[in-house]
Formats: C-alpha cells, sequence, structure tokens
C-alpha cells in the first residue's frame, strides 16, 4: 500500500465471532489494547504475559465490557523451556478445537548502546524474549490452529526492522530477525494451510516500551494505540484471507469507526 493512501475499513461488530486469539504481552500497551479490540468483535481470548496481575486486570476489563472471560497463562518468556511448551501446547489442545490467531506482541526494547559495548547477558536476553520465544510459541499453536479453516498469525515488526541504525542494538536486530522468520514460516505453510502469516509494524504510539525509547519525546503528541486497531482487525479477521507473507503499517489505517 502507497505510504501517501490511507485504508478506511469498517468492520461489523461480530467480526471475530467463534474465533479463538492468541495475544502475547497481553498486560499492557498494544497487546492489551489488541486483546481488547479483539474481544469487542466477539473473539475468544487467551492472555499471555509476564504479570499476572496484569492479566487479571484485562480479562476483568473484558468480562465487565463483554460479559466473556478470557484464558489466562502467565509466562516469563526468558526462561521458557521446552516443558513449559508442551506443557501449553497440551492445555490449549485440551481446552480449545482449534485456534484462530496469535498476535506476537510481547517483546523487550534492550540497552541502547553501540555494539562495540553491548552487554552480551542483555543482548541473548533480548533474542530470547524478540525471536526464540516467538518460535517456541509459534511451535506451541501451530497443531491447533491447523484446525482452523481460516487462520491468521501477525508478528509485531518495527521501522527499525528494514534498515539498521545505530545504537538500537539488539531491538532491531530481532525485529530483522522476526521479518525473516515471519516469510520463512508463511511461504512454508501457503500451499499446505489455511493458515496465513504477515508482519505488522504499528508505528510510533503511546506506549511504555515508546516512552522508554524515547524519554524526551511528549506522549500526547503520539496516536494511542487504539488508532492502530483497524489494521489488528483486518489481518484478524476474515477479509484478509489469502492475504500471507507481507509487511503492513498500520497506520496506513484510519482508526476504526
Amino acid at each position: 500500500m502507497p505510504t501517501n493512501q490511507r485504508r478506511r475499513y469498517q468492520t461489523k461488530p461480530d467480526l471475530l465471532a467463534g474465533r479463538t486469539i492468541v495475544v502475547t504481552g497481553a498486560g499492557d500497551g498494544l497487546g492489551r489494547t489488541a486483546a481488547k479490540a479483539f474481544a469487542a468483535h466477539e473473539a475468544d481470548l487467551i492472555l499471555i504475559g509476564r504479570t499476572r496481575s496484569k492479566l487479571e486486570q484485562v480479562n476483568d476489563e473484558i468480562r465487565d465490557a463483554y460479559g466473556q472471560n478470557s484464558l489466562i497463562v502467565p509466562l516469563d518468556l526468558a526462561t521458557l523451556n521446552e516443558q513449559l511448551i508442551e506443557d501449553l501446547r497440551k492445555g490449549l489442545a485440551e481446552s480449545y478445537g482449534k485456534i484462530d490467531g496469535l498476535l506476537h506482541n510481547a517483546g523487550i526494547l534492550g540497552p541502547k548502546t553501540t555494539l562495540e559495548h553491548y552487554p552480551i547477558p542483555a543482548w541473548m536476553n533480548a533474542f530470547e524474549i524478540n525471536v526464540h520465544s516467538t518460535l517456541k510459541l509459534t511451535q506451541s499453536v501451530l497443531p491447533i490452529m491447523k484446525n482452523s479453516p481460516d487462520a491468521s498469525i501477525i508478528f509485531t515488526s518495527s521501522g527499525l526492522s528494514k534498515s539498521g541504525r545505530a545504537y538500537w542494538g539488539s531491538y532491531c536486530v530481532t525485529k530483522f530477525a522476526l521479518e525473516g522468520l515471519m516469510e520463512v514460516l508463511a511461504e512454508e505453510l501457503s500451499t499446505t494451510t489455511n493458515i496465513r502469516v504477515n508482519s505488522l509494524n504499528p508505528g510510533a504510539v503511546r506506549t511504555t516500551m515508546r516512552a522508554q525509547a524515547y524519554p524526551a519525546e511528549d506522549p500526547q503528541t503520539l496516536p494511542h494505540p487504539d488508532e492502530r486497531m483497524s489494521a489488528y482487525l483486518y489481518l484478524m479477521g476474515p477479509d484478509s484471507k489469502g492475504v500471507t507473507r507481507q509487511n503492513f503499517y498500520a497506520g496506513d489505517w484510519y482508526p476504526n469507526s
């Protein structure tokens, strides 16, 4: 889509009815907002995040607004081992006949410093959370997603996923890696499943991570995550069926109304 054009996407209230969607990093920021937007369009949610209390709060807000409970799965993605992944796979398979969506939203910024002085433990931690856990969770959910007639996986991209920038170290490099992971997975699944795989760059939005990255920036000058949800709803819903292996920018959509 040309960057000088914007798309107006009008959703129906029941856009995601009957769909079960997994959201990582669901306790804060874009993950929290996306989970609530999916619930508003009648999806059932599986909320994954590190902090139980934050996930419970999101669940409470969804229940109060839409009368439904979400499954809460507290996970520390930095320590996601094979046993935890297998337990998750078994638990989801026993509880759900199918899973229709997976939003990989969780991630960390990491230190902003030169590669020459980048602390190796911090580098390894960023890759574990931003890349390795993404693959592990995908492997856990894929067998159940194959039962869906129309499933979607969204990787969270960035403006730094295509062009390197000094001092952005592990964040920049892991976003490069996620783009590659998205493209490989999309190609592998395109001829054998009904699962589409795309990446979505939310752009500059009013989140805690953005404030950490740009502490001098006035957050009130940035769009709220709510204003980016049209792209998330399009990619997670049936209107994007057949669209795969593409990178989208959420700012190319007008806010849903």
